[in-house]
């Protein structure tokens, strides 16, 4: 499915929750991979405030690319942000949105 880069270039970005890992299936507690490098996901909430308005995004991080210690409140920069739509239908009911990834979260920026 295509994504689409989002520029944070202007941006200040800000985290809002802590890196958290990324549930494939929250019954039986299985961690989301990344299919390209086999690393763990993590979610991590970023504020992204720009051009007069802020949004908390909920974006999804391989392990590899969170340094240790991010705690909300931390400044920090985001390389390789994409956005891509989904749509499922699990019981009859169709859901609907938009995921967040990034290659990597910088801290200290």
């Amino acid at each position: 499915m295509p994504s689409f880069k989002i520029d944070t270039s202007t941006a200040v970005v800000f985290v809002a929750t802590a890196p958290t890992h990324k549930m494939k299936n929250k019954k039986t507690g299985e961690i989301a991979v990344d299919a390209e490098t086999g690393a763990n996901m993590m979610t991590v909430g970023l504020l992204i405030s720009d051009e007069g308005e802020g949004n908390l995004y909920q974006v999804s991080v391989p392990e590899t690319g969170i340094p240790e210690g991010l705690t909300p409140g931390t400044p920090v920069s985001v390389v390789g942000l994409r956005a891509r739509d989904w749509e499922n239908e699990i019981n009859g009911q169709k859901r609907h949105g938009i995921a967040f990834r990034a290659a990597s979260v910088v801290a200290g920026v």
